[in-house]
């Protein structure tokens, strides 16, 4: 009977003594970024490019599906508007591209900005629930992925978080009080900005369950949304199974949920640009057995810098070309601008008028 794998969790002498440590440091996570940032670079003229193009190419149609299902859900919400397809893709690939930059989740509020102006008598309330409605699907496959994962003794358990090389994961993982706390200050936070609303708090919430129109029929919801993101997920897939070629790993069924895996938990800890620090940390740990450090390093920055890039160009063309915009701090202060004058002015306070059944 075969001895069962335990998870490397990088802390070989390959991958280099900052790993050594139990707990990763801000400065530790930023050094061990670079140092695999430069692996990639060192390893460009070893990679398969037909690969890594034809992985950018599934992962712009990956981009494209889940903003469909996105466009679908505003739609519903406001079935007597005229709602393109093509702002919510811009909007959708502008937020991406923040994502990667920026830390936090900023895209978000970008995408949102972008999807408000869109559509005159929306209400950001209303487009929030709409564009979250995507969620729903997303941690069902989340949690079967996470569980094909945990069985492959390849990935490190979630007691094992503490002593991976990434600070943003290793810290919370490390003090689970001071996480429950940071939770319980968000949840008191939210209860005292909701008291202070009371008085406008009934009209909010119609607003927000006219987002979540698509949520209510679940007939309308898996032809509209569901399917879409299903037909997302799968060509994310075979993007990751490309760019694990593309750098040599080895493209599988296994190694693609497994990358998919990582990134599941990275969206959870979203205190780096698109989760740089936890994917990095964890893919070293995952394929530190199946190929050279040196490669595995490669890999763990290399797709992202290169999806980082192909997003940045998509989300950059779609502001100039569709929302006529010049630059990402123009989006920011535009809306800013235009949050404030909303509010002044009243406006933005459209009442619910979701019709589910004119889609049908």
């Amino acid at each position: 009977m075969a001895a069962p794998v335990t998870p490397n969790l990088g802390l070989t002498a390959s991958t280099g003594p900052l790993y050594l440590h139990h707990q990763a440091s801000v400065g530790s996570t930023i050094t061990g970024f670079l140092d695999s940032a430069g692996q990639f670079f060192s390893h460009l003229a070893n990679l398969s490019w037909t690969s890594l193009l034809i992985g950018l190419a599934l992962y712009t149609v990956y981009l494209t599906l889940r903003s469909r299902a996105i466009y679908n859900a505003v739609q519903i919400a406001y079935p007597h508007e005229r709602v393109r397809w093509r702002d919510i893709w811009g909007a959708y690939m502008a937020g991406c591209a923040v994502n990667n930059v920026f830390p936090l989740g900023g895209g978000n509020i970008v995408q949102l900005f972008l999807v408000r102006v869109s559509i005159p008598s929306g209400s950001y309330p209303t487009i929030a629930a709409a564009l979250s409605t995507g969620v729903v699907f997303d941690w069902g496959m989340g949690v079967l992925i996470m569980c094909f994962a945990f069985t492959q003794g390849v990935f490190p358990k979630p007691p094992d978080f503490s002593k991976l090389p990434a600070f943003d994961i290793s810290f919370f993982a490390s003090h689970p009080r001071f996480a429950l706390f940071a939770l319980t200050l968000l949840a008191i936070g939210f209860l005292i900005a909701f008291a202070l609303l009371s008085a406008r708090v009934r009209a909010f919430w119609q607003r927000v369950r006219q987002g979540l129109t698509v949520l209510r029929d679940r007939r309308v919801w898996v032809r509209k949304m569901a399917t879409w993101q299903l037909a997302s997920w799968v060509a994310r897939f075979a993007a990751y199974w490309a760019l694990l070629d593309a750098f040599h790993i080895g493209g599988s069924v296994s190694n693609a949920l497994l990358v998919l895996g990582v990134q599941v938990v990275a969206s959870v800890f979203p205190f780096t640009p698109g989760g740089a620090g936890v994917q990095q940390a964890l893919l070293v740990s995952i394929f530190s057995h199946s190929a050279s450090a040196a490669t595995v390093a490669a890999f763990s920055v290399g797709q992202q810098i290169a999806t980082a890039v192909l997003s940045s160009a998509l989300g950059f063309a779609a502001l100039v070309v569709i929302f006529r915009f010049k630059s990402f701090s123009e989006v920011i202060e535009r809306g800013r601008e235009h949050r404030r004058n909303e509010a002044a002015a009243g406006q933005g306070q459209d009442e619910p008028r979701a019709d589910v059944a004119v889609l049908r």
